[in-house]
């Protein structure tokens, strides 16, 4: 599976859910944005960061890499690109390490040399297979348990938790932004499968077919082609273009550019 891709997708749709897998508030997650900032030095980013919004001192980084293979050198890597990070970036908040593991037992090899930040308490692990038990988890959970279920046990609540998405999510573009992520999983989860015998075990087919999913798709693409407006007004006024000239050469009409371009203006 490849996890890495997945991962980001998971934390980068719930962004609070680093935070309720390290037991803390999710709303925390309203002062960070998620990203996966490149390391110069090395030419490698990390799985994801989550860096403060506000310069505010208190606030700390969270690195995270999720490791899904066993590797003698784990430790090493990921607590020197931090450390080069660091360096590079010289941020004014204090950091911590999260390590998502599949399991317990790919969490071998702590180096000795480098204990210090285990006291410290700079690098929290978490075993994501010890999460399984939980019978009614959030949504980001639930999709977590998706991954590191075996395929029997992710049979059984692949439905389930689309049921969930779609009881539970008001907003139908995020609502299908999640539905589409479960079923990214659940494709790489079964890669044995044709596409024809996963929406069949799934009810995928049935599912894509309800007037709320229909709906939800539609709302996407309008608002994709919103965004795409957007960025093509913003470019044109950076080359000088008037707002006739976007209005004629985009076919919108002149109050939507103005009204955007009103948008994207700075504050005096």
């Amino acid at each position: 599976m490849k996890t890495d891709t997945i991962f980001y997708q998971l934390l980068q749709t719930f962004p609070g859910l680093i935070f309720e897998l390290l037991g803390e508030s999710t709303q925390k997650a309203e002062n960070y944005q998620f990203s996966s900032r490149e390391i110069k030095e090395l030419a490698r980013r990390f799985d994801g960061i989550f860096l403060p919004t506000t310069a505010a001192p208190e606030l700390i980084i969270y690195f995270v890499e999720v490791q899904f293979q066993d590797k003698s050198d784990f430790y090493w890597r990921f607590l020197t690109e931090i450390v080069i990070y660091l360096n590079q970036y010289k941020p004014v908040q204090d950091w911590m390490a999260v390590a998502l593991f599949a399991s317990r037992d790919l969490d071998n090899n702590f180096p000795y040399q480098l204990r210090g930040f285990e006291i410290t308490g700079q690098i929290r692990r978490i075993y994501l297979d010890e999460l399984i038990d939980n019978l009614d988890p959030s949504l980001g959970l639930g999709i977590i348990q998706l991954i590191v279920a075996t395929p029997q046990l992710a049979q059984q609540r692949g439905k389930p938790l689309l049921e969930k998405a779609i009881a539970e999510i008001d907003d139908l573009v995020f609502q299908q932004k999640v539905i589409e992520l479960i079923e990214r999983t659940l494709a790489y989860k079964f890669t044995n499968l044709s596409r024809a015998e996963l929406e069949a075990m799934f009810g995928l087919d049935d599912l894509r077919q309800t007037r709320l999913y229909q709906e939800a798709k539609q709302e996407g693409r309008e608002e994709g082609r919103e965004e795409a407006k957007t960025e093509a007004i913003a470019g044109l006024l950076a080359l000088g273009l008037s707002i006739e000239q976007i209005a004629t050469a985009l076919q919108l009409e002149l109050t939507k550019v103005q009204e955007t371009a009103a948008r994207l203006s700075p504050p005096n």
